[in-house]
């Protein structure tokens, strides 16, 4: 065989496992864009700081062992963290979220690139702002299957409904939040408990959208 075909072979070789190797090691990408939007609930309408403009934010699907890589772009206006609440982020703290402890909060029209290692945890977590009360619209579910391969240790759900239970404030969250710190005293009570964004039904405007 002349030499130069056994050099093509080896070079076809290398590349097929370089592709393999890659696919192996592949991990899913989401794109984070903090940004304002307005949304009308209890008859008002304001702004307010959302992840790709959805309130509440996109669920995150993943495996048990999974790592994924989220890049976050500050286009709001205010200094902001994202924590992945319950994620034990094995050895890599540098982007677990609490700003000032394990990072520095990403500045307006910055961008940071976070590696979220699971290891062990499997079930229903949540990631969350980790700056002022910037959580109070800023959050969305993790949802952590079992490790490809293993099965659930009871039977498989029929399907996955997240509930996310949080309150909702007709002033800015921003303003209620510095109004407390300067009083000294408690902040303002919400105007409404929510549950996936939405006022119950004793409330007023509580359609959809209102």
């Amino acid at each position: 065989m002349r030499t130069s075909t056994i050099v093509f072979h080896i070079l076809c070789f290398l590349l097929l496992v370089g592709c393999c190797s890659h696919r192996a090691h592949a991990r899913k990408h989401y794109k984070f864009e903090l940004r304002e939007a307005e949304y009308t609930r209890l008859c008002s309408t304001k702004k307010i700081l959302t992840v790709n403009g959805r309130f509440p934010g996109q669920p995150i699907h993943v495996n048990k062992g999974d790592t994924i890589i989220v890049d976050v772009y500050n286009k709001g206006n205010y200094n902001v963290t994202i924590h992945w609440h319950g994620v034990r982020m094995p050895r890599y703290p540098w982007a677990d979220g609490p700003e000032y402890i394990t990072q520095c909060p990403i500045p307006p029209g910055g961008k940071f690139r976070q590696k979220v290692i699971f290891s062990d945890e499997e079930g229903t977590l949540w990631w969350h702002a980790h700056s002022n009360w910037t959580r109070a619209t800023v959050h969305g579910p993790i949802i952590i299957y079992p490790k490809k391969g293993s099965s659930y240790p009871f039977p498989k759900p029929v399907a996955d409904v997240p509930i996310i239970l949080g309150e909702w404030w007709k002033e800015d969250i921003e303003t209620l939040y510095y109004n407390f710190l300067s009083s000294g005293g408690d902040p303002n009570i919400s105007d409404a408990l929510t549950i996936n964004g939405q006022p119950g039904d004793l409330y007023n405007c509580s359609k959809e959208g209102n």
